[in-house]
């Protein structure tokens, strides 16, 4: 009987894997191509409304990466407000180490498209959380005011405001005032790379450093493949959410040339701090990303320019579970800290770096978690549709 139990229990296993393994192959085609299996999964999962999408998520332990020093030392979380200049104010996050003492400090823009309900502080807590893990920083991020109630340049002046406030407390949690980095993702990009050209232009504090994770670049209507070939939604980002936040965010179509909205239209990119620029195979934001990095060092700014490919649109907040968003991450917290030891190499030459997928024993473990995350999805479906 026992034997005959077991026959059954693995050929039920097997036909279950059988399953996964062609869910997963399914999911991974696409008209551009075959996507690497846990790009796959966790696309299928957010499109299909099968997990939130909020990466600020706890994943699984046997998923969940390190955080450098965190928890090593106490983080220190603090939440204030910061003083606008029309006596209005808006909230700020700040994490540092119990033992920060004149510790570097970045001032992290979120992503959201610029709009009420697509981005936070809060959805991108795991990001401003991890980056002062990797390099020992402060950072601060500020809930910065969004369209449609605040049109542009609400939110450039709020940012800016914030690199002030910063300037202004950097001591009180253990940071160096003159050791501030601007970094953001996506529409919190775009206001990374403003807030440096808006403190160069206003003589503000200096700056040692641009991170820029899949920043939007131009409210413009220009020819860029990217653009055209992953505007679907599918990747994360859709031509039709881009449009909403130019009309929302940039109404009058003489704000989309302005060098605060569109930096790449900028006619001086002259003195600007070094940069890295970060972008995604598949991403809408790609060609612009890159595109302004080229410009940036066409003007004399030293810029590191790295493509992640089979990744989307986001993927650094993804980096718990994508070994990708872990290496982003890694990649950021080298470049930061040799931005702020002044050991940029000036001179090199330009060139895009392309990250490919993980290979070898990386590309093992991701598939692995590809199949654990995919059996939960299938799963989870089956007891659904059997409990309608």
């Amino acid at each position: 009987m026992w034997k005959k139990t077991i026959k059954i229990t693995i050929f039920l296993s097997l036909i279950i894997s059988l399953i996964i393994a062609w869910s997963i192959e399914d999911w991974s085609r696409t008209v551009h191509g075959k996507l690497p299996s846990k790009t796959a999964v966790i696309l299928h999962a957010v499109n299909n409304n099968l997990v939130p999408l909020d990466p600020d998520l706890e994943p699984p332990g046997f998923l969940a990466s390190n955080s450098g020093k965190e928890g090593q030392v106490t983080m220190v979380r603090d939440e204030e407000s910061i003083q606008l200049n029309n006596e209005k104010e808006i909230p700020v996050r700040i994490y540092s180490y119990s033992d920060a003492k004149e510790a570097p400090v970045i001032l992290y823009f979120h992503g959201g498209a610029f709009l009420e309900g697509y981005g936070s502080i809060d959805t991108h807590d795991n990001i401003i959380r991890s980056l002062a893990a990797r390099t020992g920083a402060v950072v601060v991020s500020p809930g910065y005011r969004v369209a449609p109630e605040h049109v542009f340049p609400t939110a450039v002046n709020d940012s800016y405001r914030s690199l002030e406030w910063v300037y202004e407390n950097a001591e009180r949690f253990g940071g160096n005032p003159e050791k501030i980095a601007v970094a953001g993702d996506s529409a919190g990009g775009n206001l990374a790379a403003v807030t440096a050209l808006k403190s160069r232009d206003s003589n503000g504090p200096d700056i040692f450093a641009q991170l820029l994770y899949y920043p939007l670049t131009t409210f413009k209507d220009i020819e860029l493949n990217s653009r055209s070939t992953y505007d679907s939604g599918y990747y994360l980002l859709s031509k039709q959410v881009m449009l909403k936040a130019r009309e929302a965010y940039t109404p009058e179509e003489k704000m989309w040339n302005n060098p605060y909205t569109s930096p790449l239209e900028a006619e001086n990119l002259e003195g600007l701090p070094p940069a890295m620029i970060i972008t995604a195979q598949y991403d809408p934001l790609r060609d612009e990303g890159e595109l302004y990095a080229e410009k940036l060092h066409e003007a004399g700014t030293p810029v590191t320019a790295v493509r992640y490919n089979g990744v989307m649109h986001g993927f650094v907040s993804f980096f718990e579970i994508m070994k990708s968003g872990e290496m982003a991450l890694n990649e950021s917290a080298l470049f930061l800290t040799k931005a702020a030891d002044e050991s940029i190499d000036l001179e090199k030459e330009y060139k895009l770096t392309v990250q490919k997928a993980p290979g070898g024993l990386n590309r093992v473990k991701e598939e692995a978690e590809a199949f654990a995350i995919a059996a939960f999805l299938v799963g989870k479906h089956t007891f659904t549709t059997v409990t309608k």
